[in-house]
């Protein structure tokens, strides 16, 4: 019968709820490894997180700093650029204006060469008109006192007669070419 006891006894405890002292310590334990988790652990924990969330926040501070100084070398580039382009349009048209004033240089002279080329055919022109003048006036002289001695009919020897006679044909000539080139 004492085995019906027990077995009466072990039918009234339910095989699914612990016994009380182990229900009993495991609060306990479990209260032991909470204190020791909220006193230490999870600080720590904490503590971790803060410094990774401020690291992260450095990090992206740091990062719009960044991209704010990149920001400001890229500004600085463009103006400097700009500046380089402006610099350089400037240095063309000088260019430009010195080409120009080469080429007035070069048509200035090119003009004064022209010049002093005309009047240095126009005045050898002049002296081989003179001297075709000058040969022709003896060619004219000569032939006039050949012809005054045939109408005259004596020779006109001397010197001083002929030069006389061959001024007054000379000077009638250019009296007539004088009259007709008026006309």
């Amino acid at each position: 019968m004492a085995a019906s006891t027990t077995l009466l006894a072990a039918e009234d405890v339910n095989p699914l709820l612990p016994a009380t002292y182990d229900i009993t310590w495991s609060i306990v334990c479990v209260a032991v490894i909470g204190f020791f988790f909220w006193k230490w652990v999870l600080p720590r924990f904490q503590k971790v997180l803060a410094d990774r969330t401020e690291k992260i926040e450095g990090g992206i501070r740091q990062a719009e700093e960044a991209q704010a100084e990149a920001k400001a070398a890229l500004e600085q580039y463009r103006a400097q650029l700009a500046e380089a382009r402006q610099e350089a349009a400037k240095i063309r048209e000088e260019a430009r204006l010195q080409g120009q004033q080469i080429i007035d240089e070069m048509r200035v002279q090119a003009q004064e060469e022209s010049d002093r080329i005309v009047a240095a055919g126009q005045q050898q022109l002049n002296a081989q008109r003179q001297q075709i003048v000058a040969e022709l006036r003896g060619d004219l002289g000569r032939t006039a006192v050949d012809l005054a001695e045939k109408v005259i009919g004596e020779q006109l020897s001397d010197d001083v007669r002929r030069a006389g006679t061959v001024d007054r044909f000379l000077a009638e000539l250019d009296n007539v070419g004088a009259e007709t080139s008026v006309r």
